[in-house]
């Protein structure tokens, strides 16, 4: 089980890959084109073409964590705007918005309030 916690560095590929890649073929993705060490623990985040799916990959000192989550009605509805960026952050709150098809980026409540 993977736990996502707020010191957790999550990134988001702001391009689509093609999704026949696995575990060697996402570290080199996240190696060569996001310019970052796929052992360092980061979360990669990535989606296919057709925005119907989205791949984490994540090393936990021992290993890499590949997960797979394939809608079964439309697309994801976030889609990064990559600028001139190859990738974008988020936050763990964020990060738990978007495995439920929500968006990152939306104005929401503040994350705590005052009693």
């Amino acid at each position: 089980m993977i736990q996502i916690t707020p010191h957790m560095q999550i990134l988001v590929a702001c391009l689509p890959i093609d999704f026949r890649k696995g575990i060697d073929g996402l570290a080199a993705v996240a190696r060569n084109h996001l310019d970052e060490d796929p052992f360092s623990g980061t979360i990669f985040v990535f989606f296919n073409k057709r925005r119907s799916s989205m791949k984490i990959l994540v090393y936990d000192g021992q290993g890499f964590w590949l997960c797979q989550k394939r809608l079964s009605k439309g697309k994801f509805f976030y889609q990064p705007d990559p600028g001139s960026l190859k990738s974008i952050e988020l936050t763990a709150h964020q990060m738990h918005l978007l495995l439920y098809n929500g968006d990152p980026h939306a104005k929401a409540s503040p994350l705590w309030k005052k009693i």
